[in-house]
């Protein structure tokens, strides 16, 4: 390996310890869906306390704050299209030179009339969740039937429209023997990228059951495979990026990792559906180096600061401190930007600094944000080629927007 070493981990241009590159703002916990892993726990009445219109733009404001070009700023839910002054927000955060995205929920309200005024209003793209190959499959664990034809129809109206469509697909016990066919299923309808969620236990996802972490290492091994034929990406699956390193290292010395069941049967089947075939993408997308309160932060439909969503502690409200103040000095923020503090094997393993595991599963499972990532299955360590992998670390680029 003499010659530069690729860019397999993608680093934000700017210090994350200054600024996020992606703030998240739940708009609404109101939605009529009854999803079984919904960290809102979300219903169908607003929420008496939410942040009106004239918060939620002081919000973006404060966002803009940060500096130009400006984090990305995604409004989610709940479902946004409850609140009728959306466009005007998505509009407001537009005209402060924010990138503005929608994440609604595949509802009726997901109509290609919607969609279209998000777009006029400003927004650049939405994201959408597809949990099942199948209707029955989507549907069940959605709670409402009809919602996979909604999705189905407002994911092919936005993208006639001109909108990136990303797509969020959860990785737990309900899909975990679908990913082959949903990946199929993205492939055909075409997407800016395919994201798998890694379950974390908080609202109403504490009630499903877990997954072992060799089950979990089978599945980001198949994301990393997918990623050849089209951009794929994890939530809540930091390791994600330590799979990209170690992966990039296997293939060149001509490697295979070793794996488990799952694997072998999601890849047999994504042979059988021919998901491999065809054309290549020239260039895979590499991950890139975000997590909790480490160039990523949240905040609720009441104006409470998280690290992630998935994070139910708060470091402040935006109606008393601005965001820029809790993002960049709140204890809990600047605890989970050093890793120094990670306990366990999450603390004890050479990825920590590029990897650093799920801060919001550590939290869920143990009570301690700093504890180790029970869904990881890496013994720290075990890597043998370090050489390598110092050289891809090193050679992590920053983000170009």
């Amino acid at each position: 390996m003499n010659r530069a070493a690729p860019t397999v981990v993608r680093r934000p241009r700017r210090p994350v310890a200054e600024r996020p590159f992606l703030v998240i703002w739940e708009a609404t916990r109101a939605c009529p869906l009854a999803c079984l892993h919904c960290r809102a726990e979300a219903r169908t009445a607003r929420h008496p306390e939410e942040l009106d219109g004239a918060d939620a733009r002081r919000v973006m404001d404060q966002v803009a704050a940060f500096g130009r070009p400006g984090p990305l700023f995604v409004i989610t839910g709940g479902d946004p299209f409850q609140r009728a002054d959306l466009t005007d927000l998505v509009a407001h955060g537009t005209a402060l030179g924010l990138r503005v995205a929608v994440s609604p929920s595949g509802t009726p309200t997901l109509t290609r009339e919607n969609l279209a005024a998000v777009r006029d209003a400003g927004a650049v793209a939405i994201s959408l969740s597809l949990d099942g190959s199948t209707a029955a499959r989507h549907d069940a664990f959605r709670g409402v039937p009809g919602v996979w034809e909604w999705t189905l129809a407002g994911w092919r109206a936005a993208r006639d429209l001109g909108l990136k469509v990303q797509i969020n697909t959860t990785i737990g016990r309900d899909s975990l023997e679908d990913l082959a066919d949903i990946a199929a299923l993205v492939r055909r309808e075409g997407a800016m990228l395919w994201s798998g969620f890694l379950l974390v236990p908080t609202g109403r996802g504490g009630a499903l059951d877990p997954l072992t972490a060799d089950e979990v290492e089978d599945a980001l091994h198949f994301l990393y495979d997918c990623g050849a034929v089209m951009a794929t990406k994890t939530t809540e699956g930091h390791h994600f990026r330590r799979v990209a390193l170690q992966r990039t290292i296997l293939d060149a010395r001509g490697e295979r990792p070793a794996l488990g069941p799952l694997y072998g049967r999601l890849t047999a089947r994504a042979a059988s559906l021919g998901l491999f075939d065809g054309e290549r993408r020239a260039v895979r997308r590499p991950p890139l180096d975000v997590s909790s309160g480490r160039g990523f932060v949240f905040v609720s439909h009441t104006g409470e600061v998280h690290p992630s969503g998935f994070l139910p502690l708060s470091a402040g409200n935006v109606r008393s401190r601005p965001l820029t103040e809790i993002y960049r000095e709140s204890p809990l923020f600047t605890s989970l930007r050093d890793p120094s503090l990670l306990r366990g094997a999450c603390g004890a393993c050479e990825f920590k600094t590029v990897c650093g595991g799920s801060r919001s599963r550590a939290y869920g499972f143990t009570g301690d944000p700093l504890e180790a990532d029970p869904y990881c299955a890496y013994r720290p360590g075990d890597f043998p080629h370090r050489a390598e992998l110092r050289a891809l670390i090193e050679g992590s680029a920053p983000c170009v927007r």
